[in-house]
């Protein structure tokens, strides 16, 4: 009898994804909504499968859970288990990939085009009646750029950077790609140096590492054009946060948008929710989390467990 447990499965489904694949899996499936640290060991006692997001499992967790075989990530990210211990305990771990491409590809391109029509200001002047009491019968008070002919700066040109790059071909933007920290040379691949003076919008979409935590810092958003947009879909420690809010106070970047912070929740604040930091447009980590992307995760995590049990595993990643 194969007994899965889900350790945090509201973070994937809201009630509106069929769970038939992932229920057909397993002998039994249990579902729970939270479930916190101490709590962890004992709900996955007797479990062969542990599903989770982003509830941690640690090395004491593989050390209580011995009837423990799979770990399966309901997303990408692999922070939230201890990879080392996995594999001491002869656990398998796998994580679902490319499910979000579609859905984070037009965030992206919604973010910069909120940006670069200065739609939130104009949502707000016709709020406060300012449409409404005008002279004329437009409203042209903030800037409006055109994307069409503008340089965009791609950092992380995988599946999701090259979905980026073709919307933006659309629009009729060149796209430039750059080299990542610790990288090997790239024909056609710039670096960051030379990238960033080129650009009228840089987008990210690479991993966090140590090589790139605050990839984006008060030097890189310096070398920029002034009234460049910056865009980050990917993860909130690739920018420098303080050195992003001051970039927009100084008046230096044309706007930026986030749509990842490098706390989340942001529970004790973030020097991008100042309520003075203007041209700035922040999304809560929400990008991803189309129905058809969650749906396509359900998909995978089915997958990854028939693929386990039937010998031949697959998104593996310890």
């Amino acid at each position: 009898m194969i007994r899965a447990v889900f350790l945090d499965h509201p973070s994937l489904d809201l009630g509106d994804l069929d769970l038939a694949p992932l229920r057909a899996s397993f002998d039994e499936l249990v579902l729970h909504a939270h479930t916190a640290a101490e709590q962890v060991a004992e709900r996955l006692a007797g479990a062969q499968v542990a599903i989770s997001n982003k509830v941690t499992l640690d090395a004491a967790t593989f050390a209580a859970c011995p009837e423990l075989r799979l770990v399966l990530i309901s997303a990408t990210g692999t922070n939230n288990v201890d990879l080392a211990a996995a594999r001491a305990h002869g656990v398998t771990v796998c994580n679902c990939q490319g499910y979000g491409t579609p859905s984070v590809a037009q965030h992206t391109l919604m973010l910069l085009l909120a940006l670069a029509t200065s739609l939130p200001d104009y949502q707000r002047a016709v709020r406060a009646g300012r449409w409404q009491q005008a002279s004329q019968f437009c409203l042209l008070d903030f800037p409006i750029v055109e994307l069409e002919g503008k340089t965009l700066g791609l950092l992380g040109h995988g599946e999701l950077g090259s979905a980026v790059a073709q919307l933006a071909r659309a629009f009729g933007m060149r796209v430039l790609l750059g080299l990542l920290p610790g990288r090997p040379a790239h024909d056609g691949r710039l670096p960051l140096d030379q990238l960033l003076p080129q650009v009228d919008t840089l987008t990210l979409h690479c991993p966090l590492t140590e090589q790139t935590r605050h990839l984006i810092g008060a030097r890189e958003i310096a070398l920029m054009k002034p009234g460049a947009f910056l865009v980050n879909t990917a993860r909130g420690g690739l920018v420098d946060e303080q050195a992003l809010a001051d970039a927009l106070r100084a008046g230096h970047l044309g706007g930026a948008a986030c749509d990842v912070l490098g706390v989340e929740p942001p529970r004790d604040g973030n020097p991008l929710l100042a309520p003075d930091v203007p041209r700035l447009i922040v999304t809560p980590h929400s990008a991803w989390g189309s129905r058809e992307a969650r749906q396509r995760i359900v998909a995978q995590l089915a997958e990854n467990a028939a693929a386990f049990f039937n010998g031949e595993p697959m998104r593996v990643v310890s």
